[in-house]
């Protein structure tokens, strides 16, 4: 784990938040790009980009204390003012929605913008957790003894408390992986001056952003590389997106450690509401408003 690449005098670069400003760079080079395919003013890309920065963080944020309001009413201003503690979905429905207005005041049509930034989106998503994996900030799954599955003494977030709720309702893997007496074992400080315990060294979990770092650049690539198909049916890429996103979350969800509510996280159920919503769009909206148009020989493409 690298939380921190280097110091430079008194600025410290952190590895998640370069990954974040890479995932930015890159959805901005990607949607200028189809932008200017379509026509549009390239300075758009630009200005939408930015909305998603500042909603993004600002969305994520919002879920993430939400999802987590006894740590937030423990420590309000630690929470609010920590680098960590990003939901991806708060920032997703706040952005779109901001984008949403942004492209109506325009009077532009958003089903048309939404196809173009939500395949970019998700490759920024893949992206921004090869930095939650560098970081070691929780996001990491379940204890694991596969031979890929990894250990996070390094991490921003130590196993040895994040998996702490995971035991108290497992006490067969809390046996299993010697947890009381290993967690108790003080083996030395990381490069933030953090508490290592011999169980943070030994224990092995499913590194989760890996998994959803490759599942959502091959994603990524299958669609952008078919968008063109597309072109006439505005809102079908974005569909598409929200459903494979949809069960992206919801799968890798099973081996991570969240809060539950009615046996399943907060990202769980925003992620069966965007299956629901993205599979009515494709398999009855888009049908309809394609048989209508060319029964009527006009296009609102």
């Amino acid at each position: 784990m690298y939380p921190v690449l280097f110091h430079i005098g008194p600025i410290t670069l952190y590895s998640f938040g370069l990954m974040m400003a890479t995932a930015f760079l890159v959805a901005n080079y990607f949607f200028t790009s189809e932008i200017r395919r379509r026509g549009f003013d390239p300075r758009m890309a630009g200005q939408i980009t930015m909305i998603c920065l500042v909603g993004g963080i600002a969305g994520s944020k919002l879920f993430s204390i939400l999802e987590n309001w006894s740590d937030f009413m423990h420590d309000p201003t630690g929470q609010l003012f920590s680098p960590a503690g990003l939901t991806f979905y708060g920032g997703f429905l706040v952005c779109t929605i901001w984008i949403y207005l942004y492209i109506k005041r325009k009077g532009l049509r958003f089903s048309l913008f939404a196809d173009m930034i939500s395949p970019v989106v998700l490759l920024a998503y893949g992206i921004g957790r090869i930095g939650c994996q560098l970081a070691g900030d929780g996001d990491y799954g379940i204890p694991s003894k596969l031979p890929w599955a990894m250990s996070y003494p390094q991490g921003t977030a130590k196993p040895t408390y994040t998996l702490i709720d995971f035991f108290k309702t497992h006490p067969i893997e809390r046996a299993q992986w010697h947890y009381d007496s290993l967690a108790a074992i003080t083996v030395g400080k990381d490069m933030m001056g953090s508490r290592i315990s011999r169980f943070d060294e030994i224990v092995t979990v499913h590194p989760a952003p890996v998994y959803e770092t490759i599942f959502c650049v091959i994603a990524f690539i299958l669609i952008w590389n078919n968008r063109k198909k597309f072109d006439t049916e505005p809102g079908k890429v974005f569909s598409i997106v929200m459903v494979v996103m949809g069960i992206e979350r919801l799968l890798i969800e099973f081996i991570r450690i969240n809060p539950l509510y009615w046996g399943l996280s907060m990202a769980q159920w925003i992620s069966i509401a965007m299956i629901i919503v993205g599979g009515y769009m494709l398999a009855f909206y888009y049908p309809r408003v394609k048989a209508t148009e060319s029964l009527s020989g006009t296009s609102k493409a």
